[in-house]
Order: C-alpha cells, then structure tokens, then sequence
C-alpha cells in the first residue's frame, strides 16, 4: 500500500516528504485513511535520538485517529467506515502474563512500538502516523466515539491514556483530593480526567498565567510553585499526585504534600535520577511509582469515559508544512496544549 508522509532522513534533521509502502493488509488487518496525527514530545526525542540510537529514516507519530478504508478477511472488531484510533504500540508477544492481562504495555517481551523499532517478523521497519494511511492489525486498534471532534481525538491516545491510566489504578473518585504536577499536553488531560471522575484537583504550576486554563478545564485550586515555599501549607494534603514534569526538581517537597498512604506517580521522564529523602517516605507511609500508557482494553475504555464527559484535548491544528515549527515551540512550551497535523496535508 502506497502512503506518504513526513520523515526524518537522519538525527535531528528536519522532517521532509517522504513516500513509502505499508505492509500488504493481512486476514487480520485494518486499514485506515488518517484524519489527524498529534505531536507528542517523545517524537521530537526520538526524531533528534536523544534517547539513543534510532532506525532512519523515521516516520514519527502515536497519536493516530482516521477512518477504517478496507479490512482483511478475518476481521470482526471493524467495519469500513469506522472511526478508529491507534496509540504508542502495534503489537506485543500476547502470550506472556501481562498482555493475556491485557496490559501489552508491560509485555514481558517488549511491546512493538508504533515507529522507530522493527515489528515482530525482525525486519520491516515500523513507520508512524505522520502519514495518509496505515495498516495495523485489528487488536491492537481502538474504536473511538463518533461525538467526539477528530481534532481533539489524536492526543488522547498518548496524552489521553498516559494520563488516565495512573487515576484508574489508583482509584481517583469523589473524596479524594489530587495533584497535577505541570500543566502541558499530559497535565491538562490529567486536569480534565480527574474532575471527570469526581476529584478535588489542585494544579501545582511553575506557570502562573496558566491558573485561568486550568479552573476552565475542571481545577479546583491552583497552586504557582515559581517560589517553592508555597508548597508548606499544602503538607500531607493529597491522596495522589500525578507528576507530569520532565525537569529536574526537588521531588522530596512534592512528596511531602501527600496524606499518610498517599502516591506520588512520576510519568515525565526526568534528565537525572531523582534524590529521594527515605525518610519523607517513611513518616507517613507515602509511595513513590511509576505509570506508563495503557493496554489496550484500558485505552478502549478511555475513550468511552471521553466519550460519556465529552473529553478531548485542546489543540493547535496544523498543517504538515508547520511542523518543523512545531517542533521547536513544543520544545519551548508554546502550545495550548498539542499540536494536531491535519494528515490531508501530507
């Protein structure tokens, strides 16, 4: 199947057209027309190889929503016409414990992520969604809510999941008071969830101007961390706070906010380890995790939640000659709060 798109042809280039070929559709496959394709920060890492070495070129892109074009004999979860979403992975070993569980994320083989990696036969070369088409087979795809604007779709298989994952498993509901760490891509969703779900939400923000978004999105209290003392009278306040930020920072005054038995989630990916304080732990029970994406049945049931609260992200539709630019300013924070590439434009 014939596709074209945008690539980059080596580390930190910029992305250029680029035509390529999609696998043939197999008797489990769909195929799909892309309508939209976030950008995601991991792109930018991945497309510069900040994350170590990487396959070019690349053909970026997780955040993927389009219509089902044509299906493989064998499928049953899809018909032509569909609304239909892929995410950060396209396949898994689906024998181990964790994807039979349906948490392929954590598949003890490693789950197949959607580009910049080999798919499982150990030689075609995975592209991702910064295309027209795609081919992916019909279990590791999603159907997304036909209320919900296409636009605003994308993010939420990333941004979305990453985001609603940690509240699902650590029990986000009415009574329970939660703390968003950052507001960006992945915090403005975690914002919008956790109200969804009944939450008291509080935004901790190194971005004052940013208090206005986050009451319109559902906050309920809005906290400027530029000076870090404004972090004491919020001690032993929450359940659960989800950290979001990528910078470096003092994670031992954020744990101190939590209640006795409360979690701190860490889901941005900070440039050094942190330096915790045992001894903040300790005092009042507190944990410290880790969260990553969603499997699939997970991202499945996201969406339905979004499409019930008429969640989406907030975006910047772009054209695919905008990209390069788009690049940069997600690297400076200028974007409220991701950047969606119109795929009609490729």
């Amino acid at each position: 199947m014939q596709a074209r798109g945008l690539a980059v042809k080596k580390a930190s280039a910029p992305l250029e057209s680029f035509s390529f070929e999609r696998r043939a559709l197999g008797a489990y496959d769909v195929a799909l027309d892309i309508s939209y394709a976030g950008i995601c920060h991991s792109d930018i890492h991945q497309a510069r190889e900040e994350w170590g070495p990487a396959i070019f070129p690349m053909v970026p892109g997780h955040e993927i929503v389009g219509v089902v074009r044509e299906i493989g004999p064998s499928v049953t979860k899809f018909s032509i016409g569909d609304s239909i979403g892929v995410g950060v992975f396209i396949d898994s070993c689906r024998v181990c414990v964790n994807c039979i569980s349906g948490l392929q994320q954590y598949c003890l083989e490693g789950m197949t992520g959607t580009y910049n990696t080999l798919e499982r036969d150990g030689s075609t070369v995975a592209y991702g969604g910064y295309s027209n088409v795609f081919v992916i087979d019909e279990k590791y795809a999603v159907h997304v809510p036909k209320n919900l604007p296409a636009t605003g779709v994308a993010p939420l298989l990333c941004a979305g999941i990453t985001l609603y994952s940690p509240l699902r498993h650590w029990g986000a509901k009415k009574g329970m008071k939660v703390g968003i760490m950052g507001l960006g891509g992945l915090g403005h969703m975690g914002v919008k969830f956790a109200a969804a779900m009944g939450a008291h939400v509080t935004v901790l923000s190194h971005s004052p101007a940013k208090k206005s978004d986050a009451l319109a999105m559902g906050a309920h209290d809005f906290v400027s961390t530029k000076d870090i003392s404004a972090l004491k009278p919020l001690a032993s306040t929450f359940d659960l706070i989800l950290n979001t930020v990528s910078a470096e920072l003092d994670i031992n005054a954020y744990l101190n906010l939590l209640k006795l038995d409360g979690t701190l989630v860490v889901i941005g990916l900070p440039g050094k380890p942190y330096a915790v304080n045992v001894g903040t732990l300790l005092g009042a029970r507190r944990s410290m995790a880790g969260s990553m994406i969603g499997g699939i049945p997970e991202l499945q049931e996201m969406l339905n939640f979004c499409g019930e609260h008429n969640i989406v992200s907030d975006v910047e539709v772009i054209k695919a000659d905008y990209v390069n630019t788009a690049y940069d300013r997600t690297v400076a924070s200028d974007v409220k709060y991701r950047f969606v590439i119109d795929a009609s434009t490729f």
